[in-house]
Order: C-alpha cells, then sequence, then structure tokens
C-alpha cells in the first residue's frame, strides 16, 4: 500500500469531516431552528475543528503535494478561525459584512477550481460561497432573513460535505469525481 496515497485520502476525508462538522453547526446556529442556539455559539467548534483542524488538514495536503485540497483546507481553515475568535466580540455589521464577502471570494475560488473533484467537491463550495454570500448581505443590510436563508444553505453545505467524508469512510458511491477510496478520477 502506498502510503502517500492512503495520507491523501486520509487528511482529505478528515478536512471534509471537518468541513461538514463546522458547516452544519453554523448553519443551523443561523437558522434560529433550534431554540436558545445562535451561530455564535458554533464559535468554539468552529475555532477548533473549523479552524485549527481544517488548516492542519491544509498544511498536510500542501505538505503531500495536493495543492488544491491544501489551499482549499488552509483558506478554509483561516477563517474559521478568525470567524470563531471574533464571533460575539461587538464587532460592526459593516465590518463582519465585509469579512463574509470577503471569504465568499475564497469560497467562489475554491467552487471554481474544483473542477475536477465532481460534483459533490463543486457542490459544497458552491454553497459555502452562496451562503457567505447572502449572510454578508444580510449582515450589511441588517436584514436578519437572508441570514436564516444563509445558515440552511450552509446546513445543506454541511451535510454535502459529511457525506462525502462518511462515504469515502464507508466505501459508499459519491459524486466526488473521484473513487470512494481516493482512487484515480472517474471517466465521463
Amino acid at each position: 500500500m502506498d502510503n502517500d496515497v492512503s495520507a491523501g485520502s486520509t487528511t482529505s476525508t478528515l478536512g471534509r469531516l471537518a468541513l461538514g462538522l463546522t458547516l452544519l453547526a453554523f448553519g443551523l446556529g443561523n437558522t434560529g431552528v433550534i431554540d436558545n442556539v445562535g451561530a455564535a455559539d458554533a464559535s468554539p467548534l468552529a475555532t477548533w475543528v473549523g479552524g485549527v483542524a481544517l488548516f492542519v488538514c491544509g498544511v498536510l495536503a500542501l505538505r503531500g503535494g495536493d495543492g488544491r485540497t491544501g489551499t482549499a483546507y488552509a483558506g478554509l481553515g483561516a477563517f474559521w478561525f478568525t470567524w470563531g475568535s471574533a464571533a460575539g466580540t461587538g464587532v460592526s455589521a459593516e465590518a463582519a459584512g465585509l469579512f463574509l464577502l470577503l471569504f465568499a471570494l475564497l469560497a467562489l475560488t475554491l467552487t471554481a477550481s474544483a473542477g475536477g473533484s465532481g460534483l459533490l467537491g463543486q457542490g459544497v463550495y458552491g454553497l459555502l460561497f452562496l451562503a457567505l454570500l447572502l449572510l454578508g448581505i444580510g449582515t450589511f443590510a441588517e436584514v436578519s432573513a437572508l441570514g436564516r436563508t444563509a445558515g440552511w444553505v450552509a446546513a445543506v453545505a454541511g451535510l454535502a460535505a459529511w457525506y462525502g467524508a462518511t462515504a469515502a469512510l464507508a466505501g459508499w458511491p459519491a459524486l466526488t469525481g473521484r473513487g470512494a477510496r481516493g482512487s484515480a478520477p472517474a471517466a465521463s
């Protein structure tokens, strides 16, 4: 067994799992569907799982020669760590909206670059882009309905990322453009 392939596959799966759980918590917190649970309540998970764990997965992927996955996970890890650290600190709506829109640009870049990762990979990043865009605009305009909608979009993205990780671990079919265990891209 080639350790590099195994490590890359494990790093990618762990990153998808960290992203999925963080997006799910962040999204559900923004929806307001659970009493007494808001987006700021997801900040410890966002800081440590979405921030630190995802950033470490990114660094490991970069070290293993996977520039696309490494860039995605390190960039998203920086986003989640920053968001989790700043949640509830009383930042102005304009600063928070700008922060969200800037990271929406990162998600848009990741969506465009995820062409080889299949529908699931592009879908997660595309939904993340949409969620951050809606949340950023909603924060600027102080329209809470956009924040709730963004929460649902983020939750769906989180479920998709979680499914991708679970499918890779369980050997289930996934629309990732690769086999469940990190094999070569599937033929069209």
